[in-house]
């Protein structure tokens, strides 16, 4: 009878064990149910449970790492420091590269409601800075006892001239990683982008340091590290152009493959069963 009970215990652990080993991602911080990118969404998703924070930083006129998405104010969650909101028209002249960071902080990004994201608890807030969310997740999860997240911190920057959204892939790499490498263990964090500029950067200048590849585009697995020149940790595709072979060739290659932005329970279910190593998502609730 004993051995029995055993038996029916390790065969009812297996699910269990088996989920553990998704890496569960909330995509800027949990998008679907707080402010992108903000302090209180990296709480949100350690509060349901992800291993890994996922973020994106920019650079200030004053060469502070600003966390946001975008480069620029965005209409769709924008006040201006006079509460009126920022239109559609003039978003993209106010860049955040040719502001201080304490223009930019005089921002609301916080209490409009995203039209993609009726589940989201709107207050007013601000684009705060890397050394500041990293030190307030610490804090955080110090004080309730949770486990240490890992970071995935995208640098924002694409091959457009340089100077217009950001500077140069060496100022901007030289501008992250003393903070990645005085704030977190090596194993904590890894940087992702869709340029491979950073990240050829920092391979050959931080070789410790995971890498992953973003991509957004019908090439193949191949194709895309022919542009990016060396096999990453991890290969991040956008989720709609995974397959099995685009898994078995990640997996082959020694990489894992984490897919972005998987939105509903079925969609994660699929590509679990295709077998990848994690998932990013706006709504880390559904894991």
């Amino acid at each position: 009878m004993n051995k029995l009970i055993l038996c029916l215990l390790v065969l009812s652990t297996q699910p269990l064990l088996a989920q553990t080993k998704l890496n569960r991602q909330g995509h800027r911080g949990t998008r679907g149910l707080m402010p992108e990118n903000t302090i209180q969404a990296m709480k949100k998703a350690l509060d349901i449970g992800v291993e890994t924070l996922e973020l994106d930083v920019v650079i200030s006129k004053d060469k502070q790492v600003v966390v946001s998405h975008d480069p620029y104010m965005t209409a769709e969650i924008t006040n201006k420091p006079d509460g009126t909101p920022v239109t559609a028209a003039e978003q993209k002249d106010i860049k955040l590269y040719q502001l201080t960071y304490d223009q930019i902080k005089k921002y609301d990004v916080g209490s409009r409601k995203h039209p993609q994201f009726p589940e989201q608890t709107n207050f007013r807030a601000y684009k705060p800075l890397l050394t500041e969310l990293i030190d307030s997740v610490e804090a955080y999860v110090k004080a309730k006892k949770l486990p240490k997240p890992n970071y995935n911190i995208e640098i924002k920057m694409s091959p457009q001239p340089d100077s217009v959204y950001n500077p140069g892939p060496a100022e901007f790499v030289g501008l992250v990683m003393p903070i990645c490498q005085k704030k977190l263990a090596v194993g904590r964090y890894n940087i992702q982008s869709f340029d491979a500029r950073p990240l050829q950067l920092i391979h050959k200048q931080y070789p410790t340091v995971m890498l992953a590849y973003l991509t957004a585009n019908p090439k193949t697995v191949a194709e895309n590290l022919t542009t990016l020149g060396f096999t990453p940790n991890i290969y991040s595709p956008y989720y709609k152009t995974v397959t099995d072979e685009t898994v078995k060739f990640c997996h082959d290659k020694g990489m894992k493959i984490i897919p972005w932005t998987v939105n509903t329970k079925p969609e994660i279910d699929s590509m679990v069963k295709l077998g990848v190593d994690g998932i990013i998502t706006d709504y880390p609730n559904l894991f």
